[in-house]
């Protein structure tokens, strides 16, 4: 390599010099300096956010990534020096950065700090003279971000939550609330726009029960409505109700109602009163129905979500999936059959019929295979998905549950083993014989939209008590966002 050793270079002829050919690259030595070139209006930047105050050097631009305030120390002045600062962290509302000027000089013709307190602001300041000092020759706000490649979403409402599993965000909600959207994906790969569900209704309730009253049937399950594509594989067990697509984002607010259970009815007199339907479910076009109420007396078991089970008369049991939708969001309750001592089916010495679930129907009361001795039927069982999804519900086996139906009650003349029956898996409430104390059903579990469990009859002791109430609904939204 030649080495040239000269003190000035000047042109042959002419005032212009060129050093270098096209394409070419002059380099300075390491450490060697240039004066008279002059900057062009540009900084190097540092491409290492600062996280703490520091002084500046002329010629360069710094990222503020801050979690408290910090400041910058402007290097001494001098004609043509140049620093420039952008909020890498996009919070310099929250966390104001301050740039203070050194010792007595100015900045913008003040010996006063200056802040900068936009999001996303950036600001070059360049030293002109001891009259203004450091000027901000360029100054912008609210600059542009790109596009997030994922949905962006928030929540709202008391006890409505916002978690992470895996690359999959859960809004759960307990409660009424808003599931806001504000930014969709740019495009369709791997559906980055799905929103994929759970809504279940509020389960259906119990009648109250008076002296002499024959045992009512269990409370059917609010509506259960999923979706969720992404999970794999499909032999878990909601899978036979998942709707084959989930919902499409848009940049909008998403009002989400969750239903309460149904109320128990009174006690009376004269009579037990009925209960009361659970209330829906609801995000976007989905809705869940609330779960019919038990029967009791001579009134049947209510149609609903999942339809509440036969009392002993008559043996008519709701019908569930009322109203209809695909896939179907409930089952009907069971009803009641003959007693060994009794043929006639509807006697009040029967058992009663279990509410229906999500994915089974209520089991008939009386005689059947596991409650020969007129035994309330379990109720039917509820739906589960993967604990990576159901952030709440009955848990079993990596699984959480819900809309499970009620189980039906029994009536005691005499301590004969016959039972009320099992609360569905799902939240379902547990049923009651006569002489259990207290023989009043369990509720339905709250945010399951499990149907209450009935309560039994009895000769004695006295039996006059309040219906038990079902399990209120709950949404959960599923989207990925990384």
């Amino acid at each position: 390599m030649s080495k040239i050793e000269v003190n000035t270079v000047e042109p042959q002829c002419g005032t212009t010099l060129t050093l270098g050919g096209s394409g070419d690259t002059v380099q300075l030595g390491t450490g060697a300096s240039q004066t008279g070139f002059g900057r062009t209006g540009t900084v190097d930047w540092v491409t290492t956010p600062k996280t703490s105050t520091f002084t500046a050097v002329s010629g360069e631009g710094y990222f503020i990534n801050q979690g408290s305030q910090i400041t910058a120390n402007l290097p001494a002045g001098s004609a043509g020096a140049i620093v420039s600062f952008s909020d890498y962290a996009r919070n310099f509302s929250t966390y104001n950065f301050t740039i203070s000027p050194n010792g007595s000089e100015k900045i913008g013709g003040f010996a006063e700090d200056s802040v900068l307190k936009v999001d996303g602001q950036a600001a070059t300041f360049v030293y002109v003279d001891s009259t203004k000092g450091w000027v901000n020759v360029q100054n912008a706000e609210d600059t542009e971000t790109g596009v997030p490649p994922y949905l962006e979403a928030t929540v709202s409402g008391a006890c409505n939550t916002l978690t992470e599993s895996g690359d999959y965000k859960i809004a759960t909600f307990l409660g009424p609330g808003t599931f806001e959207v504000t930014n969709t994906a740019p495009g369709p790969s791997g559906n980055p726009n799905e929103l994929e569900y759970i809504v279940v209704g509020g389960g259906g309730s119990m009648p109250g029960i008076n002296y002499n009253n024959t045992p009512q049937g269990g409370g059917g399950a609010g509506g259960f409505r999923f979706a969720s594509p992404s999970l794999a594989p499909l032999t878990y067990p909601a899978k036979p109700l998942a709707a084959p697509a989930a919902l499409t984002a848009a940049i909008q607010p998403y009002p989400i109602g969750v239903g309460g259970g149904g109320t128990g009815g009174a006690a009376g007199p004269p009579d037990g009163q009925p209960g009361t339907d659970g209330v829906a479910s609801s995000f976007d076009t989905i809705t869940s129905a609330g779960g019919g109420p038990g029967g009791y007396s001579s009134t049947p078991g209510s149609n609903g979500g999942s339809g509440g089970g036969a009392a002993c008369s008559p043996t008519s049991a709701g019908v569930g999936n009322t109203p209809t939708v695909s896939p179907p969001q409930g089952n009907p309750g069971g009803v009641n059959v003959a007693h060994p001592t009794n043929p006639a089916p509807g006697n009040s010495n029967s058992g009663t019929g279990g509410g229906g679930g999500a994915i089974g129907t209520g089991a008939n009361g009386g005689v059947n295979p596991t409650n020969p001795g007129g035994g309330g039927g379990p109720g039917g069982v509820g739906a589960g998905v993967p604990n990576g999804f159901g952030t709440s519900g009955e848990s079993s086996g990596g699984f959480y549950y819900f809309a499970g139906g009620g189980g039906g009650g029994a009536y005691t003349p005499n301590p004969a083993p016959n039972p009320g029956g099992t609360g569905g898996l799902g939240g379902g409430g547990t049923g009651k014989r006569g002489t259990d104390s207290p023989n009043l059903g369990s509720a339905g579990t709250v945010n399951t939209g499990g149907g209450g469990g009935a309560p039994g009859g009895a000769c004695s002791p006295t039996t006059i008590k309040p219906g038990t109430n079902g399990g209120s609904g709950i949404v959960i939204i599923r989207y990925k966002f990384q």
